[in-house]
């Protein structure tokens, strides 16, 4: 009887599967096919392609660049540290030397210094004739109170978070406008989307620079500009380490988010995808951070009510 029993509730299982499972399987499995293989021609489109990458000394930066490099790309590492960026440039020689690759051109700058920027860009177009994709991953990160933390960090934070990244962007768009041809990639953050305690001017700088992009996006569409915004979780690199605190100092922590966060490998190959498939926006984040963004734009009352708690809760230190 119980054997019966049983086999009746597999045909009634299976009979489930193929009113309801098949349909959605198998176009599903047909459009994951024709990605695949949508990648593979592109990703054979991007060897050889000149890729510029800021913030590339450390951390998901250097993680780009292995990731670009392995791929066939003639890369541009940009940061303040030399010395750094030679190491990168060595290890990526070494590491990939069974793929036909290029030597990385070292360019290393501070990106605050915003009215020199263009003269680089014409020196790196003079040697490489182009620069077809600028990932725009340099960044600081921050945490204070939003009362009390000194004007000049706030100045600091959007300087390097934003204008830096703009500026980057506008010396190098003549160039690209001209060819008809060219793709910038910003990596934002979770927060730029929401808004979290202890975090206004990272979060603020990130708005700015997605709001940019957004706008940038819509208008260079005719001239065959794509236009890609990454939002990252938490990584785990040494970016709470490097964060400034509301005085200005080094917080110097490292925060036990960021140490569970997704490794920068794991980022960097999803910005790869990203960019292959030319996507305007993309979120690489656990499902928390994404049913947060949900509910801040379906009942923002909510969110902010959920924003306060947090915020009791850390000011008390829980």
């Amino acid at each position: 009887m119980k054997s019966h029993e049983s086999m009746k509730g597999w045909s009634v299982m299976w009979w489930l599967f193929t009113l309801l499972g098949i349909p959605v399987t198998f176009p599903w499995l047909l459009y994951h096919l024709y990605d695949i293989l949508k990648r593979k021609r592109r990703l054979s489109i991007l060897r050889g392609k000149v890729v510029m990458i800021t913030g590339a000394s450390s951390g998901l930066g250097e993680a780009l660049a292995h990731v670009f490099y392995s791929s066939g790309c003639r890369l541009i590492l940009v940061a303040r540290r030399k010395d750094e960026l030679e190491r990168v440039k060595n290890t990526l020689m070494h590491t990939h030397h069974t793929v036909t690759t290029h030597p990385p051109t070292v360019l290393s700058v501070d990106l605050t210094e915003v009215n020199s920027l263009p003269k680089e860009i014409d020196k790196l177009l003079a040697i490489h004739g182009k620069i077809d994709v600028l990932i725009n991953n340099a960044g600081i990160s921050y945490r204070g109170e939003a009362a009390t933390t000194e004007m000049d960090v706030d100045v600091k934070v959007m300087l390097i978070n934003y204008f830096a990244q703009i500026a980057l962007a506008k010396a190098i768009l003549p160039s690209m406008i001209k060819r008809r041809s060219g793709h910038i990639v910003c990596v934002s953050s979770v927060q730029g989307k929401i808004a979290i305690p202890y975090r206004s001017a990272y979060g603020a700088s990130k708005h700015a620079l997605g709001a940019w992009c957004d706008s940038a996006r819509a208008e260079l569409a005719e001239s065959n500009i794509k236009i890609t915004v990454v939002n990252p979780g938490y990584i785990k690199t040494d970016l709470s380490l490097n964060a400034l605190t509301g005085s200005g100092d080094k917080y110097g922590v490292m925060d036990k988010t960021i140490q569970q966060g997704y490794s920068p490998k794991y980022v960097a190959e999803e910005i790869l995808s990203a960019t292959l498939r030319e996507s305007s926006e993309v979120t690489v984040a656990p499902l928390l951070p994404r049913v947060a963004q949900f509910i801040r734009y379906v009942s923002p009352s909510l969110y902010f009510l959920i924003m306060e708690r947090r915020a009791k809760k850390l000011a008390k230190g829980e």
